[in-house]
């Protein structure tokens, strides 16, 4: 992620995240998730599967003394992303992956955290709603875009 578009995505997300759980889903170097715990996150959940990259993450944690405020979890997203726990979650699969995105959002739509985040090419449209995700916003910078999904709470029983 460019340093530009991140610190976009941390402005946007200014006064949402401090104190709740985030999940930084394709971490790569777990740059998202670093600057989540930098900008008050309580606890972050990597979810990366290459091995260097984990690697990576483990490593900037430790110099920054924050593993104990992270967990790394070294499996394929799809196998993660089921009953992951989280009030925020960045994804940001390789652009050309449009099934990671199309699977990743179609679950977290049946899950209902809070608030999700994708990071794709600009290109790339997302559907307005996967579940009970809902777009509420798209940045554009460049040939990169950030799209934001609230959830919607289910309905209860009338009264």
């Amino acid at each position: 992620m460019l340093d530009r578009m991140r610190e976009t995505l941390f402005n946007v997300l200014q006064g949402q995240v401090e104190g709740k759980s985030f999940a930084d889903l394709y971490a790569g170097t777990g740059a998202v998730g670093i600057e989540a715990l930098s900008r008050g996150v309580r606890r972050v959940t990597f979810v990366e599967t290459n091995p260097a990259a984990v690697e990576v993450i483990r490593a900037n944690l430790n110099s920054l003394g924050a593993q104990d405020d992270a967990r790394i979890v070294f499996s394929p997203v799809a196998g993660a992303v089921r009953g992951l726990e989280a009030d925020v979650v960045f994804l940001g699969p390789p652009y050309r992956a449009h099934d990671e995105y199309e699977n990743t959002l179609t679950t977290l739509g049946d899950s209902g955290p809070a608030l999700v985040i994708a990071q794709h090419d600009r290109a790339h449209r997302l559907s307005d709603r996967y579940g009970r995700l809902e777009k509420f916003r798209t940045i554009e910078m460049g040939r990169n875009a950030l799209s934001f999904f609230r959830s919607e709470e289910p309905q209860g029983p009338a009264s």
